[in-house]
């Protein structure tokens, strides 16, 4: 069956095909590390060909300008911030942190002219699971996907990040995708037994996406040892590209949350933190932190000769049960667009499903 990720239009008032090449445009997205944003601090990041500057104001909230002063065109990252405004370094034009322009030093006393309406776009922002989420929309829409949060205070974390050379979609498919695990993630340290098995798992909608339900899972992996007894995991894919998977094992938690975040048409910033509640487990952290690379990097080399090949010829062949995710996620996508653009509620098009494959 060829499946392509740009189902045909049915009619004139089909919804734009563009707009599903695109990632979703109101939406939660990861940005930064809430400990990245220090006081009279700014930070530069980019989301989805948009350049931003962070910031923390003195009250200690979190900001996000468009990183350009109107004037010149100047980086407003590049300049100084005194907790309270943004100078652009090139004629020291100031900013408040809600964008707009305070001052003009350059005006003389005779000069008319009138910055007051002079504003930089100010994005929302808020904090979460320590980082830092944006929404790029500039439009009032309706309910949008949650932004991750966590369910325990944990004692410890460990975040790696990488950049990938591939379209946003494709870097999200890696999320839901349980066939590419045996293949790319062959590492003895994360699955010894190389021998493929049946699994069969029960996955079931929530809102703005789906919950493979909480089970019991091997011991065979090395990190699931680590918390005894027979861990039970979930896991959750949402929109616009998050996967959370949550364990439980007595009265140990572990959480191993993933991000993809567009940075622009085909480059995707793909962030896995990992979080638990014991606090032995940060002596690990010099040992773990190569391994988290090593996995990320895995996904960043494969996902990259996949877009490289998706380049030449931009469809999909998808097959059986485990690669429903994958079209789920189409299918979510479109229902957030269409809801958006008919200005009604989501309605999440997924129903309950036992999915069978090997891995």
């Amino acid at each position: 069956m060829s499946v392509s990720p740009l189902p045909s239009q049915r009619s004139d008032d089909a919804l734009d095909p563009t707009a599903m090449r695109q990632p979703l445009p109101d939406a939660w997205y990861c940005v930064a590390e809430s400990r990245a944003l220090k006081r009279n601090g700014l930070t530069a990041v980019a989301l989805n060909g948009e350049q931003l500057v962070l910031g923390r104001g003195a009250d200690g909230a979190p900001f996000a300008l468009r990183d350009r002063c109107p004037h010149r065109g100047m980086a407003l990252s590049k300049g100084p911030f005194d907790g309270d405004t943004l100078m652009c370094p090139f004629h020291g034009w100031r900013f408040g942190t809600d964008g707009r322009c305070r001052a003009v030093p350059t005006l003389s006393t005779h000069d008319a002219a009138d910055f007051s309406r002079i504003a930089v776009q100010r994005f929302p922002v808020r904090e979460s699971a320590g980082f830092v989420w944006v929404n790029p929309s500039l439009q009032e829409g309706g309910p949008v996907p949650a932004i991750p949060a966590l369910d325990f205070e944990p004692a410890g974390s460990l975040v790696v990040a990488l950049e990938v050379e591939a379209s946003f979609d494709l870097t999200t498919l890696s999320l839901v995708d349980p066939g590419h695990v045996a293949f790319v993630h062959d590492s003895w340290w994360f699955r010894p037994s190389k021998e493929l098995r049946e699994k069969v798992k029960t996955f079931q909608p929530v809102e703005h996406g789906f919950v493979m339900t909480s089970h019991a899972t091997t011991k065979s992996s090395p990190v699931y040892r680590l918390l005894g007894g027979v861990p039970e995991v979930e896991i959750e894919f949402r929109l616009p590209g998050v996967r959370l998977e949550r364990i439980v094992a007595g009265a140990k938690r572990v959480a191993n949350y993933t991000f993809a975040t567009p940075l622009t048409a085909n480059r995707t910033l793909l962030t896995n933190a990992l979080y638990w509640s014991m606090p032995a487990l940060n002596l690990l952290k010099p040992v773990a932190r190569p391994l988290m690379r090593q996995f990320l990097t895995q996904d960043q080399q494969v996902l990259q000769h996949a877009q490289a090949g998706l380049d030449r010829k931009p469809t999909m062949v998808l097959l059986g049960d485990g690669d429903l995710p994958s079209q789920w996620y189409f299918r979510l996508k479109r229902e957030a667009l269409e809801s958006a653009r008919a200005g009604r509620p989501f309605a999440n098009p997924l129903e309950r499903r036992e999915l069978r494959w090997r891995s």
